[in-house]
Formats: C-alpha cells, structure tokens, sequence
C-alpha cells in the first residue's frame, strides 16, 4: 500500500504539472504561439479552369477567355527597423515621384498628381487594428489586361517580391469575342463580375464550357508558401457552331439597312443551309433608345406572332396533300371582299377592284386571302379538325428541340368550342383567318424550318447550331444532322409547291426578293400584329413583314427568312422583306461563286507591254526574260550624239530623261507622271552653264 500511494501521488503531481503548463502556455505564452502557427498553415485552394472557345463553323474564334488583373499595393509589406518603421519607407519616398510618372504614362486618364494623392491616401490610412497602411489598396479601379499588367509590374517597388515590395494582384477570365457583336445573342454573353452565363450558347452548353474545377492545397511555412497539386483542373471543351462569319456580317449589315431605311423597331433574318439544316447565319436586331440597332433579345426562336401570308404556303400544302383541290381549281375572289360567317375578308387590292376569278397557283403568288380562306373553309369548314391535323403532319407545329434557352414552340390550337378560355376557343371564323396566318403563334425559326422541308424535297431537318466539340485540337463529339420529319408531304405536292413558290417570284408578288443570276422561290407575308399591350387598335396600326424562301430554286442549297416589325404604313413584306432577302441571297451566292482565271482577262487590252524610250539595252534584257515579242524603241542619241547639245528626251520615262540631261550638265525640273510629252528647251539647243530644262510627263 505504502508504495501504492507513492506512486498515486507522482502521478497526480504530473497530472498538476501538466494543466498548469497547459494553462501557462495558453495564457503567458498564447502570443508567442498564436505567431508559430501563423507561420505554419495550411488551406485548400479550388483552381478554376479555362473556359472553353466558341468557333465558327471554318474555325475562327467568336468568343474567347483572356486573363483581366485587378492591382493593388499592400503599404505594411516588408520587414521593420527597431523603432517599427519599414526599411521600404525610404525606398518609397524616392521612387514614388518616378511610380506616379510611369502609372500617368499607363492610363493617361489620370494624372501623376492625381495618382500620387491617391497612393499616399492609402499609405496614410489607419486600419481597424491602429496601424497605419492599407493592406488591399486598388492601385487602379477597373481590370486591365495582360500587356497593361506587364507594364505595371516593371514600375520601381512594383516589380519586387510580394512580401517585399507589397504589389499583388487578383486574376480574372473575361470573355472576348473578336467579332464584337456579331451573332452576339446566339454566342451568348457572360456576366461581366461573375463566372457565370448569361444566355446563348454559353448558357446551353454551359457545364462543357466551363470546365471541372481543380484543387491545391497551400501550405505556408515561415514566410513562403508552397502549392501542392491535389486535383488538376480540367478545361473546358471548345464548341464549333454551324455559323459563318461571313454570311452572318453579310445579313446584318443587308437587315440593319433596310430597318434604318423603313426606320423598323425590329428584324429578324435566319439563314439556313438545306440538306443540313445548319443555321449559317441568324440575327436579331431591335432598335434601342438611341435610334441605333443592337441584338437585344434572340426574336428569331422566342418571338412569336401570327406569320401572316407566309402561312398560307402551309394551308394550300396541306389541302394539296389531302387531294381536296389542285392547281387547276378555279376561285371566285370577285372584287376583294368576301363576307366569312359574318366578318369580311379582303385582298390587299380590294379598293383597285380585286383579282376576279383565279386559279390555286395564282391565290398564292398574288397572296389573295380570299383565295386561301374560301378553298379552306369550303373543305374543311366541316372539319377543321382534319385540317389542323395535317398542319401538325407538314411540320409547321413541331417542336423543335433546340439547344438554346428561350425558344418558344409554335401555338397552332385544336378545335374547341367547350373552353373557357376566349384565345383557346373555337368560333366559325377562325378556320378562314386561321388559314391566312392569323390566330396562330409561331416564330420564325419553325417559319423557316418549314420551308427549308420544302426546299429539302419534304425532308425536315433540326436546325443545327453546333457541329463539333473539340479538345486539344482533337474533335470528341459529333452533332450529326437530325432529321424531324423523313416526308411532310407527298413528292408531287412538295414539286407542285416549289414551283408555285418559283413563280411567286417571277410574276408574282415577291419579285424584289428575286435575282438575275439565278433562281429565287419564295413567299411574302404582310400581317398586323398586336402592339405590346395585346390591342391592334391603339391609334398606330403595327406590321409584320416577313419574306420566306430559297435559292437557288432549281438546286436549293440555303433557305432564308426575314422579318420586319414596323409600324404604321407603307408595309410591304415582298417590298420590304424581299429587298432584305435579295441582298443576302446575292451576296451568299457571289461569296462561293467560281469562274476561271480567262474570265478576268481584258479583251481590249494588249498583251504587248508599252516600253518608253531609253536604254534599249536595259529595257530589252526585261522583255526577254518576260518571253514577249516585243523590243524597246531605239534611242540613238541616248548615249551617243554631242556631250553640248540638248538631247531630246520626248517619250522617255524620267529616270532616263534626267541621266541623259543631267550628264550634259543640264538641270530637269519634272512635272506630272509617266512618259515625257514635251520638253521646255528643244533638242540641238546648245548647252549652257546653269540651263534648266523644264520636261512635262503625261
């Protein structure tokens, strides 16, 4: 027992020895060792990755990430005297004047003066903790890029160590697109503090384009920290889109001048390739506050409206299908008024007397309503039903899929007379307006995708906007053409209505969209829409022009639609739109135009080189070595003749005409260019001391 309770007591003395050490470490010791473990620490760092690019269908960057810094100055870096005054301090008051200078020389919007007060208003300021000296000072206020950076760093102080000199700064990746704001709301835009999309292709596809973060953890030991790589970040893929530059700055510039010209609040031009369904070009233009035109808002797969007279190709191709009327089928559309279960229904010639009696084709290439809404309501006024049933087989209400966020399906309703909801039901009237492009909501990309099926033989293709993702120069995905619809149509309809749209073009109302290089099929469209409180009688009667088709019609290869927004008249949709369309037509048919090298040869021009007089033995050295027939005209007195005499220089160039003058000591003052017409002293003139002798060049 005895050595028991020896033993109870050391450990209890130990156990005392302890907590009291404990408790003196962390009372009379707690600075010295809260300043240890400051100079011993460890943190998880996430890296970020490198965003994606975004290409164009050749291969040309449209948006990119480049390193942004924010800089600052850290005033308390540094080491300490005794008396607690930094060693840098003595550097800095000299140097500070030569700081000033160079930052005034960076970004000349400030001056030296002004970034001296603004430097030692950090240095002065005292912080929470009484000491004197920001820690976080922004030496400029916005991001600068990395060439700017470059120049800051190389500044006195600036270009030392962080912990010495106290520069450092924060990285950012900030979006660039080459093109400025080309195609800028299909791309897509990124918010400009934060790391995240905003709309587009940078919002669809954003999870490949950003990449997987990366992860490192920083441990400091004394003064220096040491990065050790846990998980290595993953860069984001890049994505290769169905746009080409060209063709979509050449359907900006046509669309922008022509809403400037009708002085338009909106347009939309879509450009498509046939067999592909690939959107080579697609803008979206709304006229700002300013009066200039910016893409806003992407109208070409949100907005919808009711199409107007586009729509009708759509209602004749599915009675034409049916078998319910064909192109011989005559119509009574009298003098361009029709009474419809009530309402009247006009042509857009009703005060010029109307079209009289007409045949299907010519309904559609005059774009008669009458035309259109009597043939349907005659057959399908029984059972509209049937008729919006093959509206849904054409392919004019499909859903689309597209990968872009903000696109707005097509509303073509189904017959209903038991609803309570007024847009929804389903009144005798509404079958013929119906069928002219009224009480439907459709936008323009299912337009044009319609009348690319067309122009595709009844095959309906997805629009496509990306082709490929790439990494490391590598493609890892391919986006195949898709294919909606194998036939929206019978082959005979599809080849009756394509040459109804030819000739909507060549003696129809759409000849302004045509071309006499090739080919054009198409159709216009003129339709009052609502304004934006849902009226259509608020006192300024609002259009919507559009123009569909494709070129060149006997071999389709690309598929266009443009729409106008404009209010109040003249309105015109083949006028209008159909200019918009001839131009970008023109232009992408003259951007892969081929012709031979002979079709750039002059016939009027000679193929003889015209040699000036001179030194023959030079000139026909070159016409040898060109192989050409000709030989320089002889020139006897070039060389020859007498040394005091004037020689006669008249159909040499200048260079010949002054050696040969100035060896016989005779001044030449030149005027005009190209051989010499006439000389001032004539030839045989005997030479005189301080003679000048004036020579005309033509």
């Amino acid at each position: 027992m005895p050595r028991y309770f020896v033993i109870a007591v050391v450990l209890t003395l130990i156990g005392f020895a302890v907590v009291g050490k404990a408790m003196y470490i962390m009372t009379a010791k707690k600075d010295y060792w809260t300043q240890v473990a400051s100079r011993l620490k460890r943190d998880s760092v996430t890296v970020k990755p490198n965003r994606g690019n975004i290409l164009s269908c050749d291969g040309q960057l449209m948006a990119s990430s480049i390193p942004e810094y924010k800089v600052y100055m850290d005033f308390q870096a540094g080491a300490e005297d005794s008396t607690g005054v930094h060693k840098r301090d003595s550097i800095w008051a000299a140097e500070i004047d030569t700081i000033c200078y160079g930052l005034n020389q960076i970004f000349p919007q400030k001056s030296a003066a002004e970034f001296k007060a603004h430097l030692l208003e950090g240095k002065r300021k005292v912080m929470k903790n009484g000491t004197v000296g920001a820690r976080h000072w922004a030496i400029w206020p916005r991001r600068i890029d990395y060439n700017t950076f470059c120049e800051v760093h190389e500044l006195p102080i600036f270009r030392e160590k962080l912990y010495k000199g106290g520069f450092h700064w924060e990285t950012f990746n900030s979006r660039r697109k080459p093109f400025g704001t080309l195609a800028q709301r299909t791309i897509g835009e990124m918010y400009g503090a934060k790391d995240s999309a905003k709309n587009g292709l940078e919002l669809s596809l954003d999870t490949l384009l950003r990449g997987k973060n990366g992860l490192m953890h920083r441990r400091k030991i004394l003064s220096k920290y040491l990065d050790i790589p846990v998980l290595s970040p993953e860069d984001g893929v890049d994505v290769v889109t169905t746009i080409d530059v060209g063709m979509q700055d050449l359907a900006e510039r046509a669309l922008v001048d022509e809403l400037k010209e009708i002085n338009g609040e909106m347009g939309v031009a879509i450009l498509m390739e046939v067999k592909t369904g690939d959107v080579k070009a697609i803008v979206n233009m709304t006229r700002g506050l300013d009066g200039n035109y910016y893409e806003m808002v992407n109208n070409a797969i949100s907005y919808r409206c009711e199409p107007g007279s586009v729509f009708k190709v759509a209602s004749f191709l599915v009675a034409l299908d049916d078998g319910v009327i064909d192109t011989t089928m005559t119509i009574p559309t009298g003098c361009g008024v029709m009474e419809m279960h009530g309402r009247p229904m006009k042509d857009h010639n009703w005060r010029r007397g109307g079209y009289g009696t007409i045949n299907v084709a010519r309904a559609l290439e005059v774009s008669s309503n009458i035309g259109v809404s009597y043939l349907i309501d005659k057959y399908y006024g029984h059972n509209p039903k049937k008729y919006v049933e093959g509206l849904y087989r054409i392919g004019i209400h499909e859903d689309l899929k597209l990968p872009l966020v903000g696109y707005h399906t097509p509303m073509i309703r189904m017959p209903d007379t038991k609803t309570t909801d007024r847009s929804k039901y389903w009144s005798k009237t509404t079958l013929p307006w119906m069928s002219i492009g009224y009480e439907t909501q459709i936008a323009p990309i299912n337009t044009v995708a319609f009348y690319n099926a067309i122009a595709n033989n009844g095959k309906m293709m997805q629009p496509r906007f990306v082709k490929q993702l790439m990494k490391n120069g590598e493609v890892i995905r391919e986006f195949e053409p898709v294919v909606l619809k194998e036939r929206i149509a019978k082959p005979q309809t599809i080849k009756t209505m394509q040459t109804i749209l030819e000739h909507v073009v060549s003696q129809g109302l759409g000849k302004k969209a045509g071309s006499k290089s090739f080919k054009v099929a198409g159709k216009t469209g003129t339709a009052q829409v609502a304004d934006q409180f849902g009226s259509y009688h608020s006192g300024v009667t609002r259009y919507w022009l559009s123009f569909a088709g494709f070129f060149p019609a006997d071999n389709p290869r690309y598929t266009c639609i443009v729409c106008l927004k404009k209010s109040g008249l003249p309105a015109s949709g083949g006028g209008m739109s159909g200019v918009v369309f001839h131009h970008i037509a023109e232009g992408v048919m003259a951007q892969s135009l081929k012709r031979s090298v002979d079709d750039a040869r002059d016939s009027r021009s000679s193929f003889t080189p015209a040699v000036k007089k001179g030194d023959s033995q030079a000139a026909n050295y070159v016409l040898a070595s060109l192989k050409t027939k000709a030989s320089a005209p002889s020139s006897a007195n070039y060389r020859e003749g007498s040394k005091h005499t004037v020689p006669d220089v008249t159909g040499m160039g200048a260079k010949d005409a002054v050696y040969l003058l100035e060896s016989r000591r005779v001044k030449a003052r030149i005027k005009g260019r190209g051989k010499v017409k006439s000389q001032s002293i004539h030839a045989g003139t005997a030479v005189k001391q301080g003679m000048v002798c004036e020579l005309i060049l033509d």
